[in-house]
């Protein structure tokens, strides 16, 4: 399987509704950092409490 984003060999893949989608190793870190540093995810950490101690 190729990259979604580029030519090279997808290291990763993702299925959804029988859509796969792969991504190589360097658009797989790419997309993870941005999914890390997005408003969406913090405001799940917070609804979640993700940080909390026992």
């Amino acid at each position: 399987m190729q990259c979604h984003y580029c030519d090279r060999e997808a290291a990763y893949a993702a299925e959804k509704d029988f859509i796969k989608v792969g991504l190589c190793e360097r658009h797989f870190r790419k997309r993870v950092e941005e999914l890390a540093e997005s408003e969406e995810l913090a405001a799940l950490k917070e609804k979640l409490d993700i940080n909390r101690t026992k």
